[in-house]
């Protein structure tokens, strides 16, 4: 049980580009703001290497070092930036009580959900160990360093072949990692795929092992119908098996999409409760970018503001 209660205007859930960019539109417009990290300080972009297309950057940026530009802007304005995970939340009335770490109890008036969503991998050692390195789970955000080069893929939805298709446009060759016979993607996405003469699909296979020390060099990978292993010479490595948002905690709370994104009301970061913004990862499932995550932190922040206003809570 929480062991102490705290009183706060904005309460916001998570601290990548939506929410610290939440917290420093917040805090600019006095409301005093108190921000949990959660268990990822930063979010995504802290496993994130070179930043090259977020703008204001010219000679790009190193993702943590980026994050932690963010986190001091919104502590100039005087956010409370404070560790820790929200372990439970009971939105049914105003206040709105929020938990965090089994013990200490915020009652906000308004909160910002910006939990973010995380990428599904394969689960290998190299595939970890060379995360940054070669290996993305982003073709759009590093694509662009594999130019001229030969990369792979795995994947077989819609979100694999937009990806493979925008490889192919900067790399030499797109290998299409595919575990069945058959793609999970609609028609006209295979087809682009297929058609496209920079991009081999290979059925029936499964990823053994990326190779290489320091850097991707290789993957090799098992043909589960013939049986047989061959390595593949790549320099980029790229999963597209889908993102889970991280936002279990809110479910049967707030309304989501079959995959947990949180839907939130067109135009707008409003959702089904009032008070309750939601903006970033865990509420887009279609950008996935810094830009538009930090985009839609500002909006959560100024919705939040104004439902303040409007019920003189301000």
């Amino acid at each position: 049980m929480a062991s102490e209660i705290e009183k706060v205007k904005v309460l916001i859930i998570g601290s990548g580009p939506a929410g610290y960019t939440a917290a420093i539109y917040a805090s600019r417009a006095g409301l005093s703001p108190v921000l949990y990290t959660g268990g990822q300080p930063g979010g995504q972009l802290t496993i994130t290497t070179d930043v090259e297309n977020y703008p204001g950057y010219p000679n790009g940026i190193m993702g943590p070092e980026m994050m932690e530009d963010f986190r001091k802007q919104a502590e100039r304005f005087g956010t409370q930036i404070r560790y820790g995970v929200v372990t439970k939340v009971d939105f049914s009335a105003q206040p709105h009580k929020v938990i965090v770490d089994d013990q200490v109890e915020i009652h906000a008036d308004t909160v910002i959900i910006s939990t973010g969503a995380s990428a599904k991998w394969l689960g290998l050692e190299s595939e970890e160990r060379l995360n940054g390195r070669g290996v993305s789970a982003c073709a759009v955000c590093d694509g662009f360093f594999f130019r001229g080069q030969d990369v792979a893929i795995v994947g077989a939805g819609d979100t694999a072949c937009e990806e493979a298709s925008y490889l192919a446009n900067i790399c030499s060759k797109v290998y299409m990692l595919v575990r069945r016979e058959e793609m999970r993607a609609s028609q006209i996405m295979q087809k682009r795929v297929m058609n496209n003469p920079k991009i081999e699909i290979l059925w029936n296979t499964e990823t053994e092992e990326i190779l290489g020390e320091n850097e991707v060099e290789a993957v090799r990978v098992y043909n589960n119908k013939t049986k047989e292993s061959n390595e593949i010479k790549v320099s980029g490595f790229f999963v597209a098996i889908g993102h889970e948002p991280n936002t279990g905690i809110f479910k049967n709370i707030i309304d989501m999409d079959e995959n947990g994104y949180i839907k939130t009301i067109p135009g707008s970061t409003r959702t089904n409760v009032e008070g309750v913004f939601a903006c970033g990862d865990a509420q887009d499932h279609i950008y996935r970018q810094a830009v538009t995550a930090a985009g839609t932190g500002c909006m959560a922040a100024l919705d939040a503001e104004r439902y303040l206003a409007a019920k003189e809570l301000v």
